[in-house]
């Protein structure tokens, strides 16, 4: 049996110990002879020992029902006890238990068919009532725990919309245990009996507890404030629940008590029919899809179309002789709700103040922020939707170099100056990481020094990067708030939309760091400490400066964006995404440029189907984000055990750690790896509390290198022509696997077979391999693992484009429209006259974005000198896509003459 340190979570831990419980009641079942059955004894009650600290904060199969299978165990009923095991089993791993009652005994009438989710139909499973878990906290007894229960069970009625079971443990610990543990707990009853420690013991259980809770201030409470403190601490950890206290004490006690997610107080003795009310329509508060809703109402209704869309209602199918299979494939609902009427129940994406302004009212509270708008145009058009809404032309922004090309693109439409910020470069994997916050502070004060910093409008960061590069968010906005109070934010989390419902992940997003931010701006503490700081810091230099973790003014005003990709990583038609806003100034300052900023770039013809799949994706994670998230974890972290524990793969693999992809200077915890086969999993909390830069281990990034294949060709040839695995991200020796919400075992077990099947065919091509053959192999494997052309950094923009030498931003938008007039450009081959210019003496400047994929950011802006570095890295590049590059031509830049004419009208516009 594997140890616990071999599992990453405790659901996984107690799926594999009731899968391993039943292929040994199995085997007792079966007989044998004496020896077989001690053995086979020993390991039914290794499994029973393991699985009685788990199954107190479950409500199925319930403790009533383990007790049930130990006693039959005990009497040496060993096939009855195999039956009730499996039909369990069944049932957790179907899901049967959410539909109805299981009993577990051989006499039942009821079929094991009928366990089976697989067997119902989507429409079936559309009409079962959804199932959650009531936690119920109080410390009583075994009879007590029974009353409790069947008050609950009494209060049940046919037109209920959802059904629900009670789960009761008896200390604060235990309630923190469970919400961590349980992902089916929606309600939490915390009743004036619950104790505060837990009387259960398990490595694994006290990981979730040392998250959750700071002993020493648990320690110092009295009794009397358990129940207000829970309701506090599941504030922090699972935000979305629903508490309901039952106190014994004063009204006025209470008045003034911060209760965290609790909606309601029951004092002396709860009525359990207004309880049970409550927590229906708690729940019915996060379940309701108000856009969805309407549009599946509106496709029901009998409608004249006499307007545009020949397709609405599906009329133009149905009608026709040559495209039935359209309408087959895709079925009526979808052409029945096509529809680009904003009457008749509907809403104006650019005007809502219908249904559409409640889903995003919605979705403002499941992501944590004080304004969300919904994007049908992918998350490109919701940066520059940003951009363009606080950027003025002549503004300073400070841009990651490597971020999204709609960022630069945001850049020219908004008439930036440009200030581009480099990332730390991994060459050894052709990959960039992010930008060290002491690179920020430093062009932050330098642009201060030169009398710049009241120009300085935003700071622009992509978080987490493509291949999983995490920012201490809230500690970059404390610092550099401090430098200029008033900055903006505008965090690119394309790729991160499903963190907001982990809570170790949380406390890295925009809007999670933005409110805890505003929340200690306030605090008298702060104050103190500001000008305990001012008072240290006083005349101090920017070398200290640098050394120094800043604190803001109490006055700084945090104004933050968040920009979301859903559909990348939740559950979301293409191209549906959010824009999140956490900006104290919003209201005063942003909100009507943002409107108009939103009418540019929203389709006056947005799609409503994408718009109502926002709307269900944010129900989903408001009810299930947290399974489906740990979920993630748990399949991206057994892949990464698996591929570093198999003994042929490592010969031609390797899974990229936190201390391959991040430098030892920003990884404080000196945490590596999140799994050593010695020593089992590592704890994130650590890492990700502390860290300046942390690696998101749902991404799993694969140096493929070894196969003397390039990531390109690995991706393409290999993965998905020969075996249909699908990735989207390379650098030259390296192919990122990304897990998402979807993401399954079985899925992770395909990839691992894929992997040892490609490792064995190696192996068996250089065990017949030449002499010749054996050195072509190792010289590939050279060229790609060690044999790499180093990064190049953002070189610098011409000084035609620069307003004067003494700090880097640039007029990106000038160069972009000076190219349009093709006699101010000129190609350059790459290999022969731009060579050679430069060789020359010449500045050589891009008049296009250079975008190769990988890496798929911009290497060359237009405005950007050509450095060496760089023609040395294109030199090198063997991608085949390359945008803004022409082959056949050349690469395309400013010609001598343009940048002389531009200096010259520069200069003159200075004179005057």
């Amino acid at each position: 049996m594997q140890s616990v340190n071999e599992y990453y979570s405790a659901v996984q831990l107690r799926s594999d110990r009731w899968a391993a419980l039943r292929e040994a009641t199995d085997a007792l079942a079966q007989g044998g002879n004496d020896r077989h059955i001690a053995a086979v004894k020993k390991r039914v009650e290794q499994l029973w020992t393991a699985l009685e600290v788990i199954e107190p904060y479950w409500a199925f199969p319930g403790m009533q029902a383990f007790d049930y299978m130990r006693r039959q165990y005990a009497s040496g009923h060993f096939e009855d006890l195999a039956y009730s095991v499996h039909r369990a089993l069944r049932a957790l791993t179907s899901g049967a238990y959410r539909r109805r009652h299981i009993p577990l005994d051989k006499d039942s009438s009821e079929k094991d068919e009928q366990d089976d989710e697989a067997m119902l139909s989507p429409e079936a499973r559309a009409m079962t009532k959804p199932y959650f878990e009531v936690l119920i906290v109080d410390d009583v007894n075994e009879h007590q725990e029974r009353w409790l229960k069947s008050n609950v069970t009494r209060m049940r009625r046919p037109e209920d919309p959802f059904q629900y079971e009670a789960v009761v443990v008896p200390s604060l610990e235990d309630a923190l245990i469970a919400v961590l543990f349980n992902h089916n707990i929606q309600a939490i009853v915390v009743r004036p009996g619950l104790t505060l420690k837990s009387k259960l013991e398990m490595p694994l259980l006290s990981r979730y507890l040392d998250h959750a809770e700071r002993q020493d201030e648990l320690d110092s409470l009295r009794p009397r404030d358990y129940g207000p403190e829970l309701c506090r601490l599941i504030a922090k950890v699972r935000p979305e629940l629903d508490a309901y206290l039952v106190t014994e004490r004063s009204v006025e006690d209470i008045a003034g008590l911060d209760l965290g997610i609790c909606r309601r107080v029951f004092y002396n003795q709860e009525d359990f029919m207004e309880l049970h009310l409550n927590i229906l329509r708690g729940v019915q508060a996060r379940y309701k899809t108000p856009f969805f809703t309407a549009l599946v109402n509106y496709s029901k209704q009998p409608t004249g179309v006499f307007h545009a869309m020949p397709i609405s209602r599906g009329k133009s199918i149905t009608r026709s002789h040559w495209i039935q299979d359209m309408g087959a494939f895709y079925g009526p609902n979808i052409f029945l709700a096509e529809t680009s009427a904003t009457s008749g129940g509907l809403d104006s994406l650019l005007e809502p103040h219908g249904p559409i302004k409640e889903a995003q009212e919605l979705a403002s509270r499941a992501f944590g922020s004080k304004q969300t708008f919904f994007a049908t145009n992918g998350t490109s058009t919701c940066n520059k939707i940003v951009v363009q809404a606080l950027v003025r032309p002549g503004d300073i922004v400070l841009v990651d170099r490597d971020c999204h090309k709609s960022h630069h693109y945001g850049m020219v439409l908004a008439g930036a100056q440009v200030c581009y910020l480099d990332s730390y470069p991994l060459n050894e994997y052709s990959m960039y990481g992010a930008v060290p916050l002491h690179d920020i502070k430093k062009q932050l004060l330098e642009l201060k020094a030169a009398g710049k910093l009241d120009r300085v409008r935003m700071l622009l960061l992509t978080n987490c990067t493509f291949d999983g590069i995490v920012y201490n968010v809230e500690r970059i906005m404390e610092e550099c708030l401090a430098i200029k109070p008033d900055l903006v934010f505008l965090w690119d989390e394309a790729w991160f939309a499903f963190a907001r419902f982990n809570p170790t992940y949380r406390t890295r997003t925009a809007m999670s760091a933005a409110n805890v931010l505003r929340e200690r701006l306030r605090s008298p503490e702060h104050a103190k400490a500001y000008e305990k700081q001012k008072a240290k810091l006083k005349d101090a230099d920017d070398a200290t400066l640098l050394k120094t973790r800043l604190i803001p003014p109490p006055t700084a005003r945090v104004r933050v964006y968040g920009t979301q990709s859903t559909h990348k990583t939740l559950t979301a038609l293409r191209q549906g995404s959010m824009i999140h806003v956490n900006d104290q100034d919003f209201k005063g300052e942003v909100e009507q440029s943002f409107h108009e900023a939103y009418m540019t770039h929203t389709s006056t013809s947005p799609n409503y189907q994408i718009i109502a799949s926002l709307d269900v994706g944010r129900r989903q994670v408001e009810l299930e984000g947290f399974e489906f998230v740990q979920r993630q974890i748990e399949a991206a972290m057994s892949m990464r055990r698996a591929i570093s524990t198999h003994p042929l793969l490592q010969k031609y693999f390797k899974v990229l750690t936190a201390g391959d992809m991040i430098p030892e200077a920003h990884r404080e915890s000196g945490v590596e790896s999140y799994y050593e086969p010695e020593q089992g999993w590592t704890d994130l909390w650590d890492c990700w509390e502390k860290d300046e830069f942390v690696l998101d281990p749902t991404r799993v990034t694969l140096a493929v290198g070894g196969t003397g294949w390039d990531g390109d060709t690995f991706k393409t040839q290999i993965l998905m022509d020969k075996y249909g695995i699908q990735i989207n991200k390379t650098s030259r020796n390296t192919v990122l696997f990304m897990t998402n919400i979807g993401t399954t075992r079985s899925s992770v077990a395909y990839l691992i077979e894929v992997l040892v099947e490609i490792a064995k065919s190696l192996d068996d091509l250089l065990d017949d391999a030449s002499k010749m053959e054996r050195l072509a192999f190792n010289r590939r494997v050279r060229n790609l693992m060690e044999d790499l052309p180093p990064l190049p950094d953002f070189s610098r923009f011409h000084d035609a484009f620069r307003a004067d030498n003494g700090t880097p931003e640039g007029d990106i938008r000038t160069a972009f429209f000076l190219s349009y007039d093709e006699n101010n450009c000129d190609y350059l081959e790459l290999n022969g006259s731009l060579k050679e210019a430069m060789d020359a003496g010449q500045e050589i400047v891009s008049a296009s974005f250079i975008i190769p994929y990988p890496p798929g950011f911009p290497i060359l802006v237009p405005g950007q000198v050509v450095s060496q570095e760089i023609l040395s890295f294109m030199r090198a590049l063997d991608v085949s896509e390359i945008h803004g590059y022409r082959p056949d031509l050349g690469l395309r830049v400013f010609t001598q003459e343009a940048l002389a004419k531009l200096g010259r009208a520069k200069l003159a516009t200075a004179a005057e």
